[in-house]
């Protein structure tokens, strides 16, 4: 079963989401919060297995709240999944950079906010791969990257580069897969390879690093 906390200050947005997610069999809405500070309370007290945060909240907006969420040790290691609209981009790359695991569009269908929690809770981590590259190339093109390439890039093989290359670039694993002419299993184990390596939660930070470090440049998608 997959445990969710809702955090968003619309009472009819919360209620419709919880529709939606109690209807399903494998997945439980345990808990709402309508503040970003309450939702980080709440997600210390009933530990979800995915956060579904809305960014725009009174006291505490979402991307502080999936900070302190993602940040603290009480509650092991829940998912965020960002509740937005294409006019906040900025905030979408930040909350990615903070450890959110991806992002659903508010007017997006019911269908498609149960996969994007299914899809969360088990870890793959990055809900339409293809738009998350294009806010992250949005951003980083008005900021430039600026941090240089870190030491722990020393440590990845040429194989776990090109691995991270094309998550950067927006292919999932079986996309992967076939280009590199590997099985789906040898893509896992190098994107777990990475994510060790890079002190990583999961690909959307892969994803974030690549463009911050220029590993690969926006609109770079060979």
């Amino acid at each position: 079963m997959i445990r969710v906390l809702l955090a968003d200050d619309q009472t009819l947005v919360r209620e419709g989401l919880r529709m939606i997610l109690d209807a399903q069999e494998d997945i439980e809405v345990v808990g709402e919060a309508a503040t970003g500070a309450e939702a980080v309370r709440q997600a210390r007290l009933l530990a979800p297995d995915v956060v579904l945060m809305d960014i725009r909240m009174p006291e505490m907006d979402g991307l502080e709240a999936s900070r302190r969420i993602l940040g603290s040790p009480h509650q092991g290691t829940p998912k965020v999944l960002v509740l937005t609209t294409f006019d906040l981009n900025e905030y979408v790359y930040m909350a990615m950079k903070a450890g959110a695991s991806g992002f659903i569009l508010k007017d997006a269908p019911r269908r498609q906010l149960i996969e994007a929690v299914r899809i969360v809770a088990e870890g793959d981590a990055l809900l339409a791969p293809a738009i998350t590259r294009r806010l992250i190339e949005e951003f980083v093109t008005r900021q430039p990257p600026t941090s240089g390439v870190p030491p722990q890039f020393e440590t990845l093989t040429e194989r776990e580069l090109d691995v991270f290359r094309l998550i950067a670039r927006g292919h999932n694993n079986q996309e992967i897969a076939e280009k590199l002419y590997l099985g789906r299993a040898t893509i896992k184990t190098h994107i777990g390879h990475l994510l060790t390596k890079l002190d990583l939660r999961d690909r959307a930070q892969l994803i974030v690093l690549a463009y911050e470090t220029g590993l690969i440049q926006p609109g770079d998608t060979n």
